[in-house]
């Protein structure tokens, strides 16, 4: 009787048995490439090959920097979102206008949180950072085309607002070094991001960048000039109030 009982009982936990090695292959098991990739599958030959989109994962998080460089989203389809992916190596340059100006209303304190953000989904998407810092007399470059660090967050900590406003030297700069940069990396993918209250006294003589950009207004109070926003139209990049990020 109890060999009968104990093949019974083998019998009723078989399917489950089976039900849970099939769970096991679903999740394990890559899919089958297509006719003559079985064979040692080689980077870059086959869509589904192991460098390939099968690789691709999305984390769920919006990148927001790509996101708003392609312009203010209207609807869910427009929001990218951070994939796993062997692509093409990415720049970011990162100008901030931390003049006198942009201390009044926590403008540029607020702005540190975004720089954080960019500076964070940098790191995760492995691109280099270039930054350029506009206050005082002249600006001043921080990082050139380095991946970005911790030692970021130290810099940002202690950046503080003061002096002049040399934003149209920055920009000059900036046009330069990303024309130079173009020429050692022709297949690098430049973006730019600019940071600023857009309280220049003339926007003539501006550069072109030559990449996809977009500029943040800081710019706080009751009474406020908008430049920025003109800016962002003659530089021919996107714009976004800080605002309207909602990070308040």
């Amino acid at each position: 009787m109890g060999r009968h009982a104990g093949a019974r009982a083998g019998h009723r936990s078989a399917p489950r048995s089976a039900e849970l090695a099939t769970g096991k292959k679903a999740l394990g098991i890559r899919p089958r490439s297509d006719a003559g990739a079985d064979a040692r599958p080689r980077a870059g030959r086959l869509s589904n090959g192991r460098q390939g989109k099968r690789h691709a994962a999305v984390s769920g998080r919006v990148n927001w920097p790509g996101t708003l460089l392609n312009g203010r989203p209207q609807t869910r389809d427009d929001l990218l979102l951070h994939m796993r992916t062997r692509s093409a190596q990415e720049l970011w340059l990162v100008i901030v206008d931390a003049s006198a100006s942009t201390r009044r209303h926590q403008a540029l304190s607020d702005a540190k949180g975004v720089l954080t953000q960019l500076f964070d989904d940098a790191y995760r998407q492995r691109a280099r950072l270039a930054l350029l810092t506009a206050s005082g007399a002249t600006p001043k470059w921080q990082v050139q085309g380095l991946k970005a660090s911790s030692g970021l967050r130290v810099w940002l900590d202690g950046l503080g607002a003061g002096g002049g406003t040399p934003l149209l030297a920055a920009l000059g700069q900036a046009q330069q070094w990303l024309a130079m940069r173009r020429k050692r990396f022709p297949a690098e993918l430049q973006r730019c991001l600019i940071v600023t209250d857009g309280r220049l006294k003339a926007l003539s003589g501006l550069p072109v960048l030559a990449c996809p950009g977009l500029l943040i207004d800081i710019e706080r109070g009751p009474i406020r000039l908008g430049r920025a926003q003109d800016l962002a139209t003659a530089l021919q990049a996107q714009y976004q109030h800080i605002d309207q990020l909602g990070l308040r």
